[in-house]
């Protein structure tokens, strides 16, 4: 354990590493597997344990839990991890459970995400960087989200569910399957309606990548093909829109099935 600004009621194990700037708040709790990483900011009442590794300038509110055994029952103790990025934002009461055997044994976060209020993030799931979940979000084990993802307040993700980068969900949305990118789902079970156009617009995406991506939503969702004649149609328009090439490659990886 390096300096740092601990509180004076926090408990923190001998073995805990952080650097410099990394601040405790009283009551928390920091295991002795724990790394934290240069800035990063831990309020009152947070527990974090288990093999747990926070990058900079993060910075986790109360009530918090990170690092904790997964909620699996074949789970048996194995010394599993959760990697979390830098700049993440982790509000109150969110909690992320570390990683089990049956799969990598690894519940990772990139950068600059934000959890709000009470999200869950299970056992085995990997977020990408730059994503929003809205308070109350449920992510079950081994689900995948893309980059920019915007999940809306109290959205449940089954497990093993890919959510594509560029996706948006109301809130309230329940997804049993796969969420292809760019595209905005709602309701429960969930339906598509549309493309993340706007956040496409916010994002730097040009006019041209946009409509080609409209295009190939209407390909896929609002030409009556089934899902085979849907992807062979948008192969081949993926060679020339790199936005269209990563829509395919995503249906292509799905094991669960598209929302459709």
């Amino acid at each position: 354990m390096s300096a740092g600004q601990v509180h004076a009621t926090a408990l923190v194990h001998p073995g805990a590493q952080f650097a410099q700037g990394v601040s405790i708040g009283a009551y928390s709790i920091i295991g002795e597997h724990v790394v934290l990483g240069e800035g990063t900011w831990v309020g009152p009442h947070v527990v974090i344990e288990g093999h747990t590794r926070l990058g900079r300038n993060n910075r986790v509110y109360q009530f918090a839990s990170i690092g904790a055994p997964p909620q699996d029952k074949k789970y048996a103790g194995e010394p599993t991890v959760v990697e979390i990025g830098d700049g993440n934002t982790m509000r109150e009461g969110v909690t992320i459970n570390r990683g089990t055997a049956e799969d990598t044994g690894v519940t990772r976060i990139g950068d600059d995400n934000w959890l709000m209020g009470y999200v869950h993030v299970a056992h085995d799931c990997e977020i990408g960087n730059k994503t929003i979940m809205a308070n109350y979000t449920g992510l079950a084990g081994h689900v995948r989200v893309g980059d920019w993802a915007i999940l809306g307040g109290a959205t449940v993700v089954h497990q093993f569910v890919n959510i594509g980068a560029h996706s948006f969900t109301s809130m309230g949305t329940y997804l049993a399957q796969d969420l292809p990118p760019y595209v905005m789902a709602a309701g429960n079970m969930a339906k598509p309606f549309g493309i993340n156009s706007e956040g496409l617009r916010r994002r730097g995406f040009s006019a041209d990548a946009i409509a080609h991506i409209k295009q190939a939503y209407r390909t896929l969702y609002r030409s009556g093909l089934g899902l085979e004649e849907a992807r062979r149609q948008l192969a081949a328009v993926a060679a020339s829109c790199a936005e269209v090439g990563a829509l395919l490659e995503f249906l292509e990886r799905s094991k669960r099935g598209v929302i459709r």
